[in-house]
C-alpha cells in the first residue's frame, strides 16, 4: 500500500476514550486543554478531545497498538513549540500522545561523552545534567526551557551552535521508539560507528511523528570549552558579513560556534516592542554579526575577538564592535537576539519563512528578494538567522501602523515569490522548523519527484493505516 490513499481513520471519541483507559494505568488518558491544542502563532486549532499521557514506553506501545487497530490518528505533542503545525490537527479528533511524564536521565556516562535521555526531557535540563558532569550538550534555542528533545529530534532542530556541531540529527548516538503497530524499536546502542542495515534512526529523526514515536535518545557529549567570548561586530552588508565569516574560520577555526546575521529592521522592532532590552548599539548598524567563540585553556577568547576585529577593520569588513566583557553581558547580547522572534510576533508578520540557501548564494538572494517583494506591496523586511550555516528567517511585515491582517490576501503570493526564489537559488524552503502542515504544498511544489515516491513508500509501509499524525509533513 502506497499513503496516496490511506483508508480513513476514526475519532478518538469516548467511546474509544474509554476503552483504552482500561488497558492503561489509571489516569493515562484525560480530556484535552486550551494549552493542548494550541499552536504559538495561533494559525490552527486543534480537534482533539483526549491525550494521552503515559509514564513509560510500554504504555506508549500499549496506546499505539490500539489506535493501529481501530484506525485512530495520533498526533504526537512535544513541547508545543513547533511554528509549522506538526503538533496540531485541525480535523479528525486524533489522540494527542504527550510524553511530558517521561523525563528521566537514564544514564550518563562522561567518559564515552554519551548520556541517555527520555524524550519527554526538556532541553535546558538535558544541558544542566550535562553540565553536572562538566560536559557540554550543545543543542541551543530559544525554547529550551520548554521544547523537549523527543519534538527536538522529530524536527531535526537546528539553533545556534550547528555551525559547530551539527542539527539535533548528528548529536544523536541510538534510539528507542515505538513502531505505528506498536512495535518497540530497542536502538538505544551508544556506538560511534554500527553498519548493520538501514540506520532507523536517521529515518525517524526529521520524520516529524509520521513513522512512529520516539521515547528515549543516547546523545552526544563534548567537552565544555575552557572559555568563552562573544561579541557583536558591525558590517556593511550581508558579502561583508560572509567575507568575515571566512576570515573568523580562517583565524579561529573550530572555536567558532555562532555566527549570527541580524539586520537593523530587528533591532527597530525590538525598541518598538520591547524597550526594556538592552542593545549593544546606540544608532544600530545596518547590518551586524554576534560571533561566540569557545576556545581551549591556551586561547584568551576576548584578545582573540579583538584580533578577529582589527583584522576586519584592515579588510574593510567591520568599523564598529562590542565585545562581551563578563558572562553577565555576553547572556545580554544573547538576550537581544533570542528576543527578535517575540519581538516579531508583536509587530505581526504577514509571512515568515525558515530557509536555507547555498553560503555563496546568501548576498544575492537578499536583494532580489526584496526587490520582488516590492512589486507585491510595500513591507518592512525583518531578515536575520543562523549565517554560519546559511540559514536566513526572511520575514515580511507591514509598515509600521499597519496590520498584518490587511495583507493577508497577499500572505501565499509573498510566500511563493521567497520560495521560488530560494529554490531556484538551490536552497530549501524549510531549514529547521520542519515542513509540519504549514508546508506540505511546499513539499510537493519544490519537492524531488522520487524523494516524494520514496517517501510515500516509506510512510505506506510502516503505518499502512496512515495513524501517525496525519495531514502532516505527506498530505493524506
Amino acid at each position: 500500500m502506497t499513503y496516496d490513499q490511506p483508508p480513513a481513520l476514526h475519532p478518538a471519541d469516548a467511546a474509544f476514550a474509554d476503552s483504552l483507559s482500561a488497558q492503561l494505568p489509571q489516569d493515562t488518558i484525560r480530556k484535552t486543554e486550551p494549552r493542548h491544542i494550541e499552536e504559538p502563532r495561533g494559525r490552527w486549532q486543534g480537534s482533539s478531545q483526549f491525550i494521552a499521557l503515559p509514564r513509560n514506553t510500554a504504555d506508549v506501545a500499549t496506546i499505539l497498538r490500539a489506535c493501529h487497530d481501530a484506525r485512530v490518528g495520533v498526533v504526537p505533542l512535544g513541547g508545543g513549540t513547533g511554528l509549522v503545525g506538526g503538533q496540531i490537527a485541525p480535523d479528525g479528533a486524533p489522540l494527542l500522545l504527550s510524553l511530558e511524564r517521561m523525563t528521566a536521565i537514564r544514564d550518563i556516562r562522561p567518559s564515552e561523552n554519551a548520556m541517555t535521555v527520555e524524550a519527554g526531557a526538556i532541553l535546558v535540563d538535558v544541558q544542566e545534567a550535562a553540565q553536572d558532569v562538566q560536559r557540554l550538550f550543545p543543542l541551543s534555542l530559544a525554547s529550551q526551557g520548554s521544547a523537549r528533545i523527543g519534538g527536538l529530534l522529530s524536527t531535526n532542530a537546528g539553533g545556534i551552535n550547528t555551525l559547530r556541531y551539527g542539527n539535533a540529527r548528528d548529536l544523536v548516538l541510538g534510539l528507542e521508539a515505538v513502531l505505528p503497530d506498536g512495535q518497540i524499536w530497542h536502538g538505544l546502542k551508544r556506538l560511534r560507528k554500527d553498519n548493520t542495515g538501514y540506520d532507523l534512526r536517521h529515518l525517524l529523526i526529521g520524520a516529524e511523528g509520521t513513522l512512529g514515536v520516539i521515547t528515549a535518545a543516547s546523545l552526544k557529549l563534548f567537552a565544555r570549552p575552557a572559555a568563552t567570548g562573544t561579541a557583536f561586530l558591525a558590517t556593511p552588508s550581508p558579502t561583508s558579513a560572509l567575507q568575515l565569516l571566512g576570515l573568523a574560520r580562517d583565524m579561529l577555526g573550530d572555536s567558532v560556534s555562532a555566527f549570527e546575521l541580524i539586520h537593523r529592521q530587528g533591532f527597530d522592532f525590538l525598541s518598538e516592542t520591547l524597550p526594556d532590552i538592552r542593545q549593544p548599539w546606540d544608532t544600530p548598524p545596518e547590518w551586524s554579526i554576534l560571533i561566540e567563540l569557545g576556545t581551549g585553556p591556551a586561547i584568551d577568547p576576548a584578545r582573540a575577538l579583538e584580533d578577529l576585529f582589527a583584522a576586519a577593520l584592515e579588510q574593510g569588513l567591520s568599523d564598529d564592535g562590542v565585545i562581551a566583557q563578563s558572562a553577565q553581558q555576553s547572556q545580554a547580547f544573547w538576550d537581544v537576539r533570542e528576543h527578535i522572534p517575540e519581538a516579531n510576533r508583536r509587530i505581526g508578520a504577514v509571512s515568515s519563512h525558515d530557509i536555507s540557501l547555498p553560503l555563496d548564494e546568501i548576498a544575492g538572494f537578499i536583494p532580489q528578494a526584496k526587490a520582488a517583494l516590492a512589486k507585491i506591496g510595500d513591507f518592512r523586511i525583518n531578515c536575520f538567522g543562523h549565517l554560519g550555516d546559511g540559514n536566513l528567517h526572511f520575514n515580511v511585515f507591514p509598515q509600521r501602523g499597519g496590520r498584518r491582517e490587511d495583507h493577508a490576501h497577499l500572505r501565499e503570493a509573498i510566500k511563493t515569490c521567497v520560495h521560488d526564489i530560494t529554490h531556484a537559488l538551490g536552497g530549501s524552503v524549510s531549514a529547521e522548523h520542519g515542513v509540519g502542515r504549514l508546508k506540505t504544498g511546499d513539499l510537493e511544489r519544490y519537492g524531488d519527484r522520487a524523494k516524494l515516491s520514496a517517501m510515500r513508500a516509506i510512510k505506506g509501509a510502516l503505518d499502512p493505516h496512515g495513524i501517525m499524525n496525519p495531514g502532516a509533513v505527506i498530505p493524506r
